[in-house]
């Protein structure tokens, strides 16, 4: 009989893919300012109660949670974390247009927008 540990893996904090790293890239060149970091926000609205929001910001606050990936930096404010852990950042182009999308664990339901989401 052998027995057998199991080690709780902490989750992944947040995934930001090489594509949405590529694109904000392209953007960053785009403006001629390499200071410019993507923030990741979640704020209450949309027709599922909360909300996705992009922007760039040259700041970095201190209790924000970075992520880079190929020189490109993703931040997320506390606030808006607890709500992303294990998320996915990502960016796609289709028939239906281009955009940045949230793959999110946490989302018990999801907007057609894609856009809004609830816990």
């Amino acid at each position: 009989m052998s027995v057998q540990t199991h080690e709780p893996q902490a989750p992944t904090p947040l995934l930001f893919t090489d594509a949405a790293a590529r694109k904000v890239r392209e953007l960053i060149e785009e403006e001629s300012n390499e200071s410019l970091k993507l923030r990741v926000f979640v704020s209450g609205g949309g027709c599922s109660g909360f909300q996705y929001g992009f922007t760039f910001d040259e700041d970095v606050a201190e209790d924000d949670t970075q992520v880079e990936n190929g020189g490109v930096v993703l931040l997320v404010d506390p606030m808006s974390f607890q709500y992303l852990m294990g998320a996915e950042i990502d960016y796609k182009e289709d028939l239906e247009g281009a955009q940045f999308v949230i793959r999110n664990p946490n989302a018990s339901t999801t907007c057609g927008c894609g856009s809004s989401f609830s816990v």
